[in-house]
């Protein structure tokens, strides 16, 4: 195995490990761009991620290393928090601040407290178009590649869960061109709303700021975004992989990426924070401890005897390193997924 950033040889002792890294993403840089960076750092190709960020997003993204990258499709990441800014008064053609703004009314006339009722509306069980800057497919082709095309994508409404929607400190009320932010100036009156929102998987915060501007009569956009949680995994146990200099700025078109030295202790500080498959699966699952039969059948895909538990089981070996996952089927568990694999 060679290093894709350097081509050294990865060695047993600086070998990739197996389990589940927390990442906190800064704003600039793609989901992708995060796993190529942890693909370098940790010397290895096996790296996936659950859960894409926006660009413009920041905050915790669920990484699964090596063999975990199996396990990461089975953990329960289905339940997501974000902190969020929506700026009432201007919309944009992508609902967030990286978009061209299509209408500024402002929100001069918006008195405090005008946003309750429609917040309220947009909270529990509801339908949701996403934002046409999203990764939804329309006919094979992505809806954000067609609408950047100039094409007209229209989204069907899903239902999504909105389980909390608050706005959790006093509005900010400025004019563009005066607030604290790099907006482009027009003197367009606007309101800031610092809001958290817990959400089922698939819901779009976009959405929610475009809808509330909608419901309001004043238009609305993202100005900021962070995820703070995604199922079980807080952004507070999240790490930073780019090092104190930041991600590489990116090359101009046909230009050469920048490369940068990785320093071995921010190998060591990420590969450090790689929580073992085990670990993780205990988090998410019901944990037995296999006897040594137990594992060398599961390891060749074989059944083993109940476990008597509802859904999925994750079975361990002696040292806590994690062999499958098992679900229960008639007097027999058979594997859901096997991590250790025979031979």
């Amino acid at each position: 195995m060679t290093d894709p950033s350097d081509g050294r040889p990865a060695t047993a002792a600086t070998g990739p490990p197996n389990g589940v890294l927390l990442v906190d993403k800064p704003s600039g840089v793609t989901s992708h761009d995060v796993v190529g960076r942890v693909r370098a750092v940790l010397r290895t190709r096996k790296v996936g991620h659950a859960g894409t960020l926006d660009p413009m997003a920041t905050g915790v993204l669920v990484l699964g290393i090596g063999p975990s990258t199996r396990l990461i499709g089975q953990l329960a990441l289905t339940d997501k928090a974000y902190a969020a800014t929506i700026r009432l008064g201007i919309a944009t053609d992508t609902d967030d601040a990286e978009g061209t703004v299509t209408d500024r009314r402002g929100a001069a006339d918006l008195v405090d407290g005008a946003w309750a009722e429609p917040i309220a509306a947009l909270t529990g069980d509801i339908l949701q178009v996403p934002s046409t800057v999203s990764a939804i497919k329309v006919d094979g082709v992505r809806a954000y590649q067609r609408a950047r095309a100039g094409e007209q994508v229209e989204l069907a409404a899903r239902p999504v869960t909105v389980s909390r929607f608050a706005v959790l400190a006093p509005p900010r009320r400025c004019t563009v061109g005066g607030c604290s932010d790099s907006d482009a100036a027009g003197g367009t009156a606007v309101v800031d709303l610092d809001v958290e929102v817990e959400c089922s998987s698939g819901t779009y915060i976009r959405a929610l700021a475009r809808d509330l501007g909608v419901a309001l009569g004043t238009g609305a956009h993202l100005t900021a975004l962070r995820r703070t949680r995604v199922g079980l995994f807080d952004v507070a146990g999240a790490v930073d992989v780019f090092g104190p200099e930041g991600p590489a700025p990116r090359p101009e078109p046909g230009g050469k990426p920048v490369r940068r030295p990785i320093p071995e202790a921010l190998r060591a500080e990420v590969a450090g924070a790689v929580i073992p498959a085990g670990q993780a699966a205990a988090l998410a699952f019901t944990v037995r401890i296999g006897t040594d039969a137990e594992v060398r059948a599961l390891s060749y895909g074989q059944s083993i005897a109940a476990t008597g538990t509802a859904g999925p089981v994750a079975i361990l070996d002696a040292a806590g390193d994690l062999v499958a996952l098992v679900r229960d089927d008639g007097d027999r568990a058979a594997p859901v997924v096997v991590f250790r694999a025979a031979g």
